[in-house]
């Protein structure tokens, strides 16, 4: 697997690398599996690809602090992420993991191995929910994905140094939640990992084996889509 460190200029930038190096790697003959760490240098919002605008986040507030709101690929609820926050995507072959097609599978493989790579530098998480990352009951890691033919991605969010009242001000209270929330606000369900970045850079890094580093990536088609879909309010706002 190769190890890709980059982080672009704008929010709508880096939303559209993650699907840009899903769709190159899917209509290629052969292609590297990839991790790509990057870490945000504003606080935006992002919605999952069927979340419904206007009844996760609140977006009256977003517009009057000038907060940007984006709308992903693949699914899941709202997130609120920026700096002070890690930012990843495993980008996995499907050939190589055919048990990655069952869903189940791919959660349980990619948290395992997000797990193990907090356990190296002594943090204990526990796996709860559909995709989330615990520390005592508290959530410090959303993660969604989204499946092609040849590969799938799998993304998310390792909350480090980040105010979670800035979260509870950007969203509502999400539409769908599991069970163990058991109806807790934002700032009473998340907290941070008791880590720096640039530790945890090092941690996923060791844990998929992405020891090869790579300053390619498909520019062409992440300037497309940045400017075509993740800066269009048409994509945004669409009814889901």
């Amino acid at each position: 697997m190769k190890r890709l460190d980059l982080t672009l200029p704008t929010a709508a930038e880096n939303l559209a690398l993650d699907e840009a190096l899903v769709e190159t790697a899917d209509e290629a003959d052969a292609h590297a599996e990839v991790l790509r760490l990057w870490e945000p240098r504003e606080t935006f919002v992002v919605i999952g690809r069927s979340s419904p605008l206007e009844k996760e986040v609140n977006v009256d507030w977003c517009e009057q602090r000038k907060i940007k709101m984006f709308r992903r690929s693949s699914g899941g609820a709202s997130i609120v992420t920026g700096p002070g926050c890690l930012m990843y995507a495993v980008l996995l072959d499907l050939k190589k993991r055919p048990h990655l097609r069952m869903l189940d599978q791919a959660h349980r493989t990619v948290m395992e191995t997000m797990s193990s790579a907090l356990r190296s530098i002594g943090i204990e998480t526990q796996i709860q929910g559909t995709c989330d990352l615990t520390i005592g009951g508290r959530k410090v890691s959303g993660n969604s994905l989204r499946v092609k033919r040849k590969f799938l991605i799998y993304h998310g969010t390792m909350i480090c140094d980040f105010d979670t009242a800035t979260i509870s001000q950007c969203l509502d209270a999400p539409v769908r939640q599991p069970d163990y929330r058991e109806g807790r606000s934002h700032e009473q369900f998340l907290t941070s990992i008791p880590a720096t970045t640039e530790q945890l850079k090092s941690a996923i890094g060791q844990a998929w084996q992405a020891e090869e580093t790579t300053s390619q990536w498909p520019e062409e088609l992440t300037q497309k889509l940045a400017n075509e879909k993740y800066r269009s309010e048409e994509w945004l706002r669409r009814v889901v």
